[in-house]
């Protein structure tokens, strides 16, 4: 189950690093700024674009408050206040995904609340992002796994075993899912991006991992990769230095560029799954490998002895791996010293 496939692009190891370019609340609220953004993600060699589906009085209850990240950079104290002035309408929306399409991505969501997954499945988009803070929320979970669309769960400030319940539900709806590591901290520090979970998270779940990356940092995309991520997302914005709560923790068009680009050399150096000897490993191998060489002349009919070898290059004889097979065998015809010793030098095992 470590492939996943959404709108025919295939999502596993080996297979290429599927870069979503979150637009997420960096439109401002704007259509024309996310369309801008969705070329953006374009140009800069993005597969896919996402978006945000919430409505703020339905996602926040009156008791609601801005974190940390929201305070500094927020225009007003009142969290629905703050959340609403970054709603799309359905009709901008769909603006948003038809663009998406035109330019070649992938057009994804994440819905915030149980009714906002009805418009993603009215847009026939590809796959359903669940947020971070979504992981362990059954009820929106299992609206999203019922449109038969394959979920990309992010595991921010989640546990291991929170992670591993809510595994065990996508499992027993019969969900097809991929995970994403995640910190949940806007932006994340280098030393607290704990890549080595990108691992974890494939060894303990067989599914797709992905990196939700919100680091400032252009190389951790392709450190990701390097680390065993399959896909990417990263929060792309006009301006790092423009106010609103998520432009401080994103990149901005050049930087997601160079990004993007380190993520396809990540590639590249990868390579695909399998340990074997390549094409250009053959000459290297021949002639660096060594083999049992017989270090005096040797008579029919007599044993050979461990003691009348040796191992020199090349790997053209017998492998010194081999060596135990070769002694207590008798000789089949002579073999002078300095001989790669053959099998058809030895007499067949007793």
């Amino acid at each position: 189950m470590n492939e996943l496939t959404i709108d025919s692009r295939e999502i596993g190891p080996g297979k290429p690093t599927f870069v979503i370019a979150e637009i997420g609340v960096n439109h401002d609220g704007s259509v024309q700024k996310a369309i801008e953004l969705v070329n953006v993600a374009a140009a800069c060699g993005a597969d896919a674009v996402k978006i945000q589906v919430f409505r703020a009085v339905t996602l926040l209850h009156a008791s609601s408050q801005l974190a940390q990240y929201q305070k500094a950079r927020a225009k007003t104290d009142n969290a629905i206040d703050m959340l609403r002035q970054y709603e799309l309408s359905q009709e901008n929306l769909r603006k948003v995904v038809q663009r998406a399409r035109e330019v070649k991505l992938v057009p994804l969501a994440t819905p915030f609340s149980i009714p906002d997954v009805e418009p993603i499945e009215a847009m026939r988009l590809g796959a359903i992002k669940i947020a971070s803070p979504d992981v362990v929320n059954r009820p929106l979970l299992a609206r999203a796994a019922q449109t038969g669309k394959p979920l990309l769960v992010s595991t921010g400030a989640a546990t291991i075993e929170e992670v591993e319940t809510t595994v065990g539900w996508l499992r027993e709806w019969g969900c097809r899912f991929a995970l994403l590591h995640c910190v949940s901290a806007y932006p994340t520090p280098p030393e607290q991006a704990f890549l080595c979970w990108i691992d974890e998270l494939s060894r303990r779940f067989d599914v797709p991992i992905g990196y939700s990356d919100h680091t400032t940092a252009v190389q951790s995309g392709a450190l990701a990769v390097a680390a065993g991520a399959t896909f990417l997302e990263k929060h792309l914005t006009y301006d790092r230095n423009a106010k609103g709560p998520d432009h401080a923790a994103s990149s901005d068009p050049q930087q997601f560029e160079r990004y993007v680009k380190q993520v396809r050399e990540a590639d590249v150096l990868r390579g695909s799954p399998g340990k074997r000897v390549l094409p250009i490993e053959e000459d290297v191998r021949r002639v660096s490998r060594q083999s049992l060489v017989v270090r005096r002349s040797l008579k029919p009919g007599e044993v050979v002895r461990e003691e009348d070898l040796t191992v020199q290059r090349p790997g053209s004889g017998l492998s010194a791996a081999l060596i135990d097979q070769a002694v207590g065998r008798k000789v089949a015809k002579p073999i002078a010293a300095g001989a790669l010793l053959q099998w058809d030098m030895l007499a067949d095992a007793a």
